[in-house]
């Protein structure tokens, strides 16, 4: 016996390795080519659900700024501090542009070089599969194809010894036994020796078998190395390719996204700090003061006699006076009736213009019944007043305009005479001879539509209502000619409003 067979040893040669250099081991390299167009794929998606998420996001900043715009727009908050206010909704508008641009970046960019370098890169064959997979895969196995035969053969005449070996260790196991045994047949002796001589003569020849195959093997092992290299190092180049790629793609992708560094974006930050850095809570408050405080203008209360302004001064009239008295007497359907008129303010007489107007003052204006006088104001017929005054500018002949609006004058202040203190005060009340209130067109009873104010509206006038956006009253007839509307409030005052502050309600 030339040599002992162990179990451990033969247990370590039968062991497969995991290594590159094992029978088809290089098809975890093959894989990695069509892992690569997966890769791929998973980038491009990746993009694609980032770019919708900066469009989300995008439209959600718009709608936020939209809505809190108009909620500053309409509710208490003024001055330079609303401006400050609104900026951050600016701010909003202008960072959701961005985004919105980031998300075309992303799409037209990014995810487009991704989608054509796959193109380029795997070439889809008919009958399934990429050209490269298959490219790596017949370049190993024409590497690995003579050094597997080698090595097949090796294992075959392995196994061999490995079989040889456990007979030669039987026949001398029952060789020992037999001469242990002393009733044991000399014959049967000899026949146990002879097999163990003849194991151990099979033993050697086949040991020499597979040394001989392993030389063998050996000699073919630099070149399959050399050829598998050269294959791996192929699809080395090629997954360094998109390796380099994939790299190149996220520094895109992160120049994109990093908004930071893009100037406009920088910009709006810059103007939103010196937005909120200009509010001034000193300037606020005198603005308040001026237009809802003690700053606001007043029309102080003046002596009046007989509803003319008391404006006579050495006997003439001041059409200055006149003018700012009739402002404030008409209501605000009156004044937009009249908005095409002329109105004379601050002019100067000369002798001739006061005799003139002296002259024209007692033709048009005076009543020769003082009863009518007490209780008609001379201007409540301005339209024809403006055309008489025309008439004369172009010096045609105006005495029967004059006696026209004499016979008006009469007859309007002989009808309201007739008429009580009480119902002369209420805005909305007919006279005893059935003619309605000169401010108030009624409107047909019966209709009533639930309307809501789309903006505030403080009444300048008694006979007006004063209402905030979003109340909801009662409209009480149609909308008269100057655009007036009757309505009710829902604590029952009634009274007009402007008919284009309200919308239905549905």
């Amino acid at each position: 016996m030339t040599g002992s067979y162990d179990d451990t040893a033969s247990i370590m040669f039968e062991v497969s390795s995991d290594s590159f250099w094992e029978i088809g081991n290089y098809k975890r390299t093959v894989r990695r080519i069509d892992d690569g167009n997966r890769l791929c794929n998973d980038l491009m998606n990746c993009i694609h659900e980032r770019a919708r998420i900066e469009k989300s996001y995008a439209q959600q900043l718009t709608e936020w700024a939209k809505r809190w715009k108009q909620n500053t727009e309409k509710g208490p908050q003024y001055g330079t501090l609303e401006r400050a206010w609104t900026a951050i909704m600016t701010e909003a508008e202008k960072v959701s542009e961005l985004h919105l641009k980031v998300k075309g970046l992303l799409m037209s960019e990014d995810f487009e070089k991704v989608k054509n370098w796959q193109k380029e890169a795997f070439h889809k064959q008919m009958i399934g599969g990429f050209k490269e997979t298959k490219e790596a895969e017949d370049g190993f196995r024409k590497a690995q194809k003579p050094w597997a035969k080698k090595l097949k053969e090796m294992d075959s005449i392995k196994k061999a010894y490995h079989a040889a070996c456990k007979d030669e260790k039987l026949a001398i196991s029952r060789e020992n036994a037999s001469k242990l045994d002393a009733n044991m047949n000399p014959e049967t002796m000899k026949k146990l020796q002879d097999r163990v001589e003849k194991s151990n003569q099979e033993v050697q020849k086949i040991k020499e078998k597979y040394k001989k195959s392993l030389e063998e093997l050996d000699k073919c092992t630099p070149q399959y190395i050399e050829n598998m290299e050269q294959v791996f190092e192929q699809c080395q180049q090629f997954e360094e390719k998109r390796l380099g790629f994939f790299r190149e793609v996220l520094l895109e992708v992160k120049k994109h996204l990093d908004l930071s560094t893009n100037p406009s974006y920088v910009g709006i930050y810059h103007d939103l700090e010196q937005t909120i850095q200009m509010a001034d809570a000193e300037e606020d408050l005198k603005w308040w003061r001026s237009n809802n405080g003690p700053g606001m203008a007043m029309n102080w209360p003046q002596f009046e006699s007989n509803g003319q302004p008391l404006a006579l001064q050495n006997k003439r009239w001041s059409i200055l006076d006149w003018s700012v008295d009739l402002n404030r007497s008409l209501s605000k359907r009156d004044k937009k009736k009249h908005t095409d008129g002329i109105t004379l303010t601050g002019m100067n007489q000369t002798s001739e213009q006061a005799a003139q107007v002296s002259k024209h003052s007692s033709s048009y204006l005076s009543v020769p019944n003082s009863s009518v006088q007490s209780s008609c104001n001379p201007f409540d017929d301005e339209a024809e007043e403006e055309a008489v005054v025309e008439e004369e500018k172009n010096s045609s002949p105006v005495s029967e305009k004059k006696e026209e609006i004499k016979t008006k004058n009469i007859s309007s202040c002989e009808k309201n005479k007739d008429s009580s203190d009480e119902d002369s005060t209420n805005p909305f009340s007919t006279d005893t001879n059935g003619n309605s209130n000169p401010f108030d067109e009624e409107p047909s009873p019966g209709i009533e539509v639930s309307v809501r104010a789309l903006y505030d509206y403080e009444g300048q006038e008694q006979d007006e209502l004063s209402f905030k956006a979003g109340d909801s009253l009662t409209k009480m007839g149609s909308e008269d000619e100057q655009g007036w509307c009757k309505g009710r409030l829902s604590s029952g005052q009634v009274g007009l409003y402007p008919a284009d502050y309200v919308e239905e309600i549905q």
